[in-house]
Formats: C-alpha cells, structure tokens, sequence
C-alpha cells in the first residue's frame, strides 16, 4: 500500500461532477492487498468484480443516498465518509443527496461508466432504483444496499438494515416492562408517515409486543418525519386524550416538535419513548429532565458499515470473526432500547436532530 493516499468526495448531479475536498492519510509499514476474489451474486453464482482494485491497491467505491433533509440522513452521509476516511486504500465518491429517484439513477449509471469497484447505495425508492443496481450487477460490480431494500434479490450483493419490526418490538416491551400490571393503561404511538412499509413494521412489532402483555394502542396519530409534523401530530393526540400513561413516538427528529407539543400543553403524566437515537434524546434521558425516558435505535450507520463492507468484498475478504469466509448476503442491525442506564454506551455514535 502507498504510504499516501489521495481520497476524493465528489458531487455528482447526473453527468455533471465537481470536487468537494482533498483528503490525505498515511500508514507506515503496510503492504498491498491481495487481488480480490470473485464476489458471489445473490443468486448463489460467482461473478467477476469491478473490482479487484486498481494495480496501485486503490479500491474505488461509489456512495449515492437521498438528500439529507433529516438528522438522520446527515447522519448517514457523515458516517459513511467518516468510515471512508480510515482505509488509505479507499478512494470514495461521494454523489449529490437527491430525492429524485430519476437523478440517483443517473448517477450510479455514472459509476458503472466510470467502472467503480464497489457501489454502496441507499436508495431514495428502492423499487425504482432495481435496474440500475441490477445492471451494475451484471457489470460485476458489488452493490451494497442500505435501508430500504431493493424489489429483487438480484440487485445487490449484501443488503445492510436496521430492524424497523424490532423497534416497535422494543419500544412495546419497554412499556410493558414499566408499567407492571397496569392492564387498563392508555397507550398512545405517534407514527411516521403511515403509507411507508418502514412505518408499517414498526407500528406492527409496537402492537405484537403490547399484546404480548395485554395491552394495547389506544390513541394512535401519525406524522411525517419532521418537527412541524411532529409537534402538529402531537398537539392533536394530547388534546384527543385526557389521560396517557405512555407514549411511544417513532422518530427523534420529530420528537424534537412531540416534546414542544407537550411543553405548550403543559402535560406530564405519561414517560415516552423515541425512536431513532438521536443524541439530543440521549442527552435529554441522560439528564432526566423530561418525560422522554428512553430511546430505541435505528443505526445511523448503515452506510457506514456498507462501506466497510463494500471494501471486504473487493478486496475478497469475509467478516473477521465469522467461520463463513465471505461477507454475508444480508446484514441486520439491532434496535436496543437506550434508557438512562446506558445511555453512555450509545451517545458517541448517536446523530443531531
């Protein structure tokens, strides 16, 4: 391996790219990586990757996800170029955040045309954003998909999630293990955006685990990811429901608008529990100067261990400490509940909402 190594962020908008920073590290006394091998294709068969590396050792990796109009989606960028940051071998390109699932399109047609080793992609639609995976597939080059999942098996090579069904199953057994015996308790859930299958998964393991201890939803209203929708969404529960004995709230970006709402009602009889991580929430447990009491994680490093990944299946490596000698298909990430107890344990890599 060279003792320097030049990495390149660059912002692509469709064909159009531009250099965002030049980055340098070194690591003294190392050596080469040895070529990769064949990286498997979800169907089970071997195909050539992009990617071996360049002759130098140089490992190009493709990073393509939507606008980060969300703490969370901050976080997710700065996490994955952080994780980038420490393999001098690495030369990461990072594309412009977009909405537009067309644009993301065309930029990963960019990465197949510019022959990338690895791509490493969070989708804006997953359904929408199959073929061009799919292609750079067939083209040999290793898709890392990240949060939401593509619509065939065969568009990428290891799908990396966090566990949104699991959230709600931690969230509800949270609440159940707090309030005991209390079977008439009211239990109140504040919602994202209710037509997304992530929401969905979590709203169905919320209800699983209540019903695992005799509970149920009682007042329920969803929002939509921000803190308007947040505190908007909030502001009509409190005034539908007299009485909550607990909240579950799915998103700690919205969360930030759930407690203002709560704030300006002037209500406290109930704890809550976020969702997400953020480390405002944690901070806020931490001190335990609200009714915010707990938090259920979904990893804003999803793409950061993509990243990590996309880097072991070039180089034809497989996880350390696995028997298995190649990187899984799929990947998923636990949902702990964060409570005031732990908290220190997860506050380092937690995101600002």
């Amino acid at each position: 391996m060279r003792s320097s190594h030049t990495k390149r962020f660059i912002l692509a908008a469709g064909g159009a790219a531009a250099t965002l920073a030049l980055m340098t590290a070194c690591t003294p006394g190392s050596s080469s990586p040895e070529p990769a091998a064949p990286a498997a294709t979800s169907g089970g068969s071997e195909s050539s990757s992009g990617g071996s590396g360049a002759s130098d050792g140089t490992i190009t990796i493709g990073f393509s996800g939507p606008a980060a109009d969300h703490g969370w989606l901050g976080a997710i960028n700065t996490a994955a170029i952080a994780e980038a940051e420490k393999y001098p071998e690495v030369d990461l390109i990072v594309a412009e955040g977009t909405n537009d699932a067309n644009l993301q399109i065309s930029q990963v047609e960019t990465f197949i045309n510019d022959g990338v080793d690895a791509i490493v992609l969070l989708p804006t639609d997953g359904a929408a954003l199959t073929d061009v995976a799919t292609r750079a597939m067939e083209a040999g080059i290793p898709v890392i998909n990240v949060d939401r999942e593509f619509s065939s098996t065969f568009a990428a090579r290891t799908t990396v999630l966090g566990d949104n069904y699991g959230m709600g199953v931690s969230a509800g057994t949270y609440i159940c293990e707090q309030l005991g015996d209390t079977k008439d308790a009211v239990i109140a859930e504040i919602a994202g955006i209710d037509s997304l299958p992530l929401t969905q998964d979590r709203s169905q393991g919320f209800a699983d685990a209540l019903d695992d201890c005799g509970l149920e939803v009682t007042n329920r209203v969803a929002a939509d990811f921000t803190v308007q929708g947040g505190e908007a969404a909030a502001s009509q529960l409190l005034s539908a429901a007299p009485k909550i004995d607990a909240i579950w709230n799915h998103d700690d970006d919205q969360g930030v608008g759930v407690l203002a709402a709560i704030d300006a009602a002037g209500r406290d009889e109930f704890f809550m529990v976020g969702g997400a991580g953020s480390a405002n929430v944690m901070r806020s447990i931490q001190a335990d100067d609200t009714v915010l009491k707990a938090t259920v994680i979904y990893p804003s490093t999803q793409a950061a261990d993509g990243i990590a990944l996309a880097r072991l299946l070039v180089k034809g490596e497989g996880l350390g400490d696995l028997v298995e000698s190649s990187v899984p298909r799929v990947v998923q990430l636990d949902a702990p509940v964060v409570t005031k107890e732990n908290v220190d344990i997860y506050l380092p890599t937690a995101f600002e909402s």
